[in-house]
């Protein structure tokens, strides 16, 4: 791949305070904590976030799984986007899986960010499909043609819309995915996601040793898995961003730089975002969908319907009524019409970004934390034990109106002041929610992600942004096909599916 060096200046240090790699930190680390940690705030988080409080949307889930879909009735609490498509929720999970794993912190004391290692570099170069590549994680990849450069993909054996074959990721003889993150596997949708990448990276191996057929195999593994990545940074950063943030943000924050999120040596990252802003996505989350339109060479196909996750579902089931991950059977496989725009009109859209939280998420699957089932409560526990800065205390840091008083009525009652010091994820959905209806986040909580995202490709020297910030995707079979000005996540799947060629 032709490059013309790194274009872009070098980080000017902001901190003083040096972050290793596969460290956590913070963006604002003189703003004091939101709350102090006492039994009376701690009760009161659990309460904001508990089923049936006030972040819950009381979705009727005595309903089938497809009146919650197709029954505006059953939507007034937790209303549709209007732009964002449902798949774009579950990109926003792969993305996180490959920046950040904390599998240590508690909610039950209080953690210095400094001290959390982060299981996961701090880099958007999708470690956790590639894990650390053919030579030290054979187990991701399929040696049947002797090289061993291709990731391992395992047909059903069924097809699904418009007659494509369908894939599962690789799985032990109990059912455990091989792969780079186990998070991947939460859901049926992240997991066929991740399985998108090993199919886009086997398509593009293929294409390069067409182009270069001198090459070997290691030369070939290098150059499909740049391609990869540059793509699926490509889109992150023209696709994604500017439909959660805003255009005018993004173009801001790579025209004039990046204002908060610096470091000296390396990334980290910021707790602000982790913990807080980027988890805007639990917001978006639908109670049920429509995996795929059946299996086409059943008599009579019937179409998978289900809720995102059902806690009363047999958990030893083969193949439950719900969309948990961690399973195999015929059906379990995804028809990403539904989640992306694939021009036939199937797609459906996500929810509003918000502080109401479809009603699955309220009892979590498989969680062994105490009493803590709701997914809610947690996350806002975790404002307390990282001691993160209220949102209005981080509006003000970032010289923006903070939201007045009034807008958190709802948290008055609490007697815990938090309508004038509120929790930095709570402040950024009721953000989202007042200055653009749900459909993107606010000020703060767009500016936060816009920048690490940004500032995480521009300390990367392997990104396209540090290597050739003129590149531009270089894939032929796509363009008469494009659903817009850039490459998408659409035409990720149509390529990774086989619905068109490719060329380089």
């Amino acid at each position: 791949m032709t490059r013309h060096g790194a274009l872009y200046q070098d980080i000017v240090p902001y901190t003083s305070r040096y972050y290793d790699k596969g460290k956590f930190g913070r963006m604002f680390a003189n703003l004091p904590s939101f709350a102090p940690d006492s039994p009376k705030v701690r009760e009161a988080l659990k309460d904001i976030g508990k089923k049936g409080g006030i972040m819950d949307a009381k979705d009727d889930l005595t309903k089938p799984p497809v009146d919650l879909i197709t029954n505006p009735d059953l939507q007034v609490n937790n209303p549709n986007a209007p732009f964002m498509t449902a798949g774009m929720t579950f990109l926003g999970q792969f993305i996180d899986h490959d920046v950040t794993f904390d599998p240590t912190s508690s909610l039950e004391r209080q953690i210095d960010p400094e001290f959390v290692e982060n299981f996961r570099t701090p880099t958007l170069a999708l470690d956790n499909v590639y894990g650390s590549g053919p030579g030290a994680s054979p187990h991701l990849y399929d040696a049947s043609d002797g090289q061993g450069i291709k990731f391992l993909v395992e047909p059903l054996g069924v097809k699904g819309k418009d007659g494509i074959e369908k894939f599962d990721l690789p799985r032990n003889t109990q059912n455990t995915a091989l792969l780079g993150d186990p998070r991947n596997d939460e859901n049926l949708i992240v997991s066929q996601l991740h399985l998108l990448f090993l199919r886009f990276h086997n398509v593009l191996v293929d294409a390069v040793r067409v182009k270069y057929p001198s090459k070997g195999p290691s030369e070939v593994f290098r150059e499909a898995q740049e391609l990869v990545r540059w793509h699926y940074q490509w889109l992150l950063l023209h696709e994604f961003l500017p439909q959660l943030c805003g255009e005018q943000v993004v173009d801001d924050v790579l025209n004039n730089g990046r204002k908060f999120y610096n470091w000296h040596n390396a990334p980290y990252i910021p707790v602000e975002f982790s913990v807080a802003a980027y988890r805007f996505g639990h917001s978006q989350v639908r109670p049920s969908y429509r995996a795929n339109f059946g299996i086409t060479s059943a008599p009579n196909p019937a179409p998978f319907f289900a809720t995102i996750f059902d806690f009363n579902a047999d958990h030893h089931s083969p193949d439950p009524n719900d969309l948990r991950g961690g399973k195999r059977a015929p059906r379990r496989f995804i028809d990403w019409h539904t989640f992306f725009n694939l021009g036939d009109g199937s797609t459906r859209p996500n929810k509003l970004i918000d502080t109401k939280l479809s009603s699955p998420l309220f009892q979590l699957l498989g969680f062994a934390g105490g009493d803590v089932i709701s997914l809610a409560s947690r996350n806002l526990l975790r404002q307390l034990t990282f001691s993160l800065p209220s949102g209005q205390r981080v509006a003000h840091a970032m010289r923006m109106k903070p939201l007045e008083d009034d807008v958190f009525e709802d948290l008055k009652g609490y007697k815990v002041n938090f309508e004038k010091s509120t929790p930095l994820w709570f402040y950024i959905l009721k953000e989202a929610e007042v200055q653009h209806m749900g459909i993107r986040l606010g000020d703060v909580g767009g500016r936060i992600i816009t920048e690490v995202f940004v500032g995480l490709l521009e300390g990367d020297n392997s990104s396209f942004l540090t290597q050739n910030p003129f590149w531009k995707p270089c894939l032929d079979c796509w363009e008469p096909y494009r659903t817009g000005k850039h490459f998408t996540i659409a035409d990720l799947v149509r390529i990774a599916e086989g619905k068109v060629s490719v060329k380089l």
